[in-house]
């Protein structure tokens, strides 16, 4: 931390506010919001202070910090909302996607229209949402327009080119669909009741709208206007219908949110539900996913569920009911206080209606919870090959083979023997997952194949046992049954047989053994789960052949380096690591075997070279 931002920390104030974390650069990394700016800001650069991967990085990069004081909780909650919109800061997870969700607007001009949207803009209009359910959102929109005739055009309805007929009647106005105003027929008041109508219907309060138009149709029908008190009593009929549809679980009438957070900490992933209570009736449902949920409590979560709703929103209930307890209600409650224009109390319901109300919520979010797991666990499956699939078939595996592990042996008539593992996952080479290993239980000249399986298999899976783990889904074994014989024999010795199927893949005949069974297995040969097995084969065999060669090529170089008076293995390998080739060290200049070696064994070296006849390098 330097000079500049420790003084600066010490001098934060003490009041509610935003803080902006930066770079050197001066990016802005993360925006935040806290009850006292010092405390908060401050928290960050405790070493004490246990954190995860994300903000460990993003301490390490914070160079300065700017922070914007507020009266309240409430307004700095709006603020980061905000500034987390315009800035889209790297580090910060939630609300920072600009919501693509959508809304329904009704549009601030002159016979309003009603429409979706992705798009917030502070132009007067009233936005309704958002809704998370698409779906839900096109279905309350086919509702009001097929009983509200409201224009679809986008026609400039100001009062001069009405009042000069610029415009005709469009087809909507012949099927019933609008009442013309573009015309004169429908004045701009009757359309604007019809708005406020509208918003009724979407803010749930329909016994309030059809009380209305049931005042209204009497009224009609006592001015003989029956062609009019017919029309509204048919659009009563469609509300009545629309509103059968949401079941009523309160009959107190009162306008409510229903919030619950379900949090899986193996899955790493937490799902909040909204349920919206209209008037007695769920009206809507909304969910979020949120991540990730490392280092924080549910309390956390379902505040940060809350907050993202509540500063997206335009419509603030009479009572806000949660699953558990949020972790800081103050600023929540002042928003909500402000907005509605009263106290919107935060409850946890313990007993009675209510209680059983929020376990219903509560099992939906659990619900989608599975739904996330499950939808991920289909993704992985999409992912695996076909051949992948085809060899559990064909070898009766209880499980995907996704991690296939093959051993070879490679020697050159008994010397330098080594041996390979490749992996391949989900049928491909995962290169930095193999190894190679030189076999130390044979004498030089010593050829026992089954002897050196016998040891690299041991070595590998103990030590994957003392690591416990990754564990393979298949072991193939390049050879036939007595290969493999040596490979089980090692594996129970280290206790580990029974954990993963093993098999082996003879080349002659590519036969396939499979342990306790004298004959092989039947492949079709020009299966994919065949040719899967020899491309997992053939690159175990590449593999071991080419360490064994850079192993005797090097063993060849050091030979010819260790006939020098003084040079041993170690010696010899530095020299070939630092110039590359023995060619190299030939020409070398005394200088740079000096810095390499040291001047006393680079005298016997260039001593050796010379008297072969090897001319140095200059010094320059």
């Amino acid at each position: 931390m330097t000079p500049l931002l420790d003084d600066k920390l010490a001098s934060l104030p003490t009041r509610p506010g935003v803080y902006k974390h930066k770079d050197a650069d001066g990016t802005v990394l993360y925006v935040g919001k806290a009850k006292n700016l010092r405390s908060r800001v401050r928290s960050y650069f405790h070493d004490s202070r246990p954190r995860e991967g994300r903000l460990r990085v993003l301490v390490s990069k914070i160079a300065d910090v700017e922070v914007i004081v507020t009266d309240t909780e409430a307004e700095a909650l709006i603020l980061e909302n905000n500034l987390i919109k315009q800035l889209q800061p790297r580090y910060n997870v939630n609300l920072k996607d600009d919501k693509t969700y959508p809304y329904i607007c009704i549009k601030n001009e002159r016979f309003p229209r009603v429409f979706p949207t992705r798009r917030v803009k502070k132009d007067g209009s009233t936005y309704f949402g958002p809704y998370t359910d698409v779906k839900n959102m096109k279905r309350v929109l086919k509702v009001i327009r097929s009983i509200f005739k409201l224009r679809t055009c986008n026609l400039n309805l100001a009062p001069e080119p009405i009042a000069a007929g610029k415009y005709d009647t469009c087809l909507e106005y012949h099927i019933q669909k609008c009442a013309a105003p573009c015309v004169g027929y429908q004045s701009e008041e009757a359309y604007d009741r019809t708005i406020k109508q509208v918003e009724k219907l979407l803010n749930g309060h329909t016994r309030e709208l059809v009380d209305l138009l049931e005042d209204e149709m009497e009224r009609l029908a006592e001015d003989m206007q029956y062609e009019e008190a017919a029309t509204i009593r048919d659009q009563i009929h469609a509300i009545k219908k629309y509103s059968e549809r949401q079941k009523i679980v309160s009959g107190d009438f009162v306008d409510r949110d229903l919030f619950a957070l379900v949090a899986d900490r193996e899955a790493k992933v937490a799902a909040g539900v909204l349920f919206k209570m209209r008037e007695g009736k769920i009206i809507g449902r909304q969910h979020k996913y949120l991540r990730p949920i490392a280092d924080r409590t549910d309390a956390e979560l379902l505040q940060s569920f809350l907050e993202y709703y509540y500063t997206e929103t335009t419509f603030f209930p009479d009572e806000v009911l949660l699953s558990i307890p949020t972790e800081n209600p103050e600023p929540l409650e002042e928003l909500l206080r402000r907005e509605r224009g009263k106290k919107v109390p935060l409850k946890v319901p313990k007993r009675g209606e209510k209680k059983d109300l929020m376990q219903m919520v509560a099992a939906n979010a659990k619900l989608l919870v599975g739904e996330w797991k499950l939808q991920q666990m289909k993704r992985g499956e999409e992912r695996i090959p076909y051949a992948v699939k085809k060899l559990q078939e064909d070898l009766h595996l209880d499980a995907l083979p996704r991690r296939i592990e093959c051993f070879d042996i490679s020697h050159l008539g008994g010397t330098g023997t080594v041996a390979s593992c490749v992996v391949f996952a989900d049928g491909k080479p995962r290169k930095r997952d193999y190894r190679t290993y030189k076999i130390r239980s044979l004498e030089a000249g010593e050829v026992d194949d089954y002897q050196a399986m016998r040891e690299v298999i041991t070595r590998r899976y103990r030590r994957t046992l003392e690591e416990n783990g990754p564990w393979p889904d298949l072991v193939v074994i390049d050879g036939g049954k007595g290969q493999l014989s040596s490979a089980v024999e090692a594996l129970r010795a280290t206790d580990v047989y029974g954990r993963f199927p093993v098999i082996g893949l003879a080349k002659r005949l590519e036969e396939v053994f499979v342990p306790g069974d004298s004959l092989p297995r039947h492949i079709a040969r020009d299966s994919a789960s065949l040719k899967l097995l020899q491309r997992v084969r053939d690159e175990a065999h590449r593999f071991a052949v080419s360490f064994q060669r850079k192993q005797r090529s090097k063993t060849t170089l050091q030979s010819e380096l260790t006939q020098i008076d003084g040079i041993g293995p170690k010696t010899a390998q530095k020299l070939l690591k630092a110039f590359g080739s023995v060619k190299r060290v030939r020409s070398a200049s005394t200088e740079a075997l000096e810095e390499t070696i040291g001047p006393a064994t680079a005298a016997k070296v260039r001593t050796y070279f010379d008297e072969t006849g090897a001319t140095p390098k200059s010094a320059d």
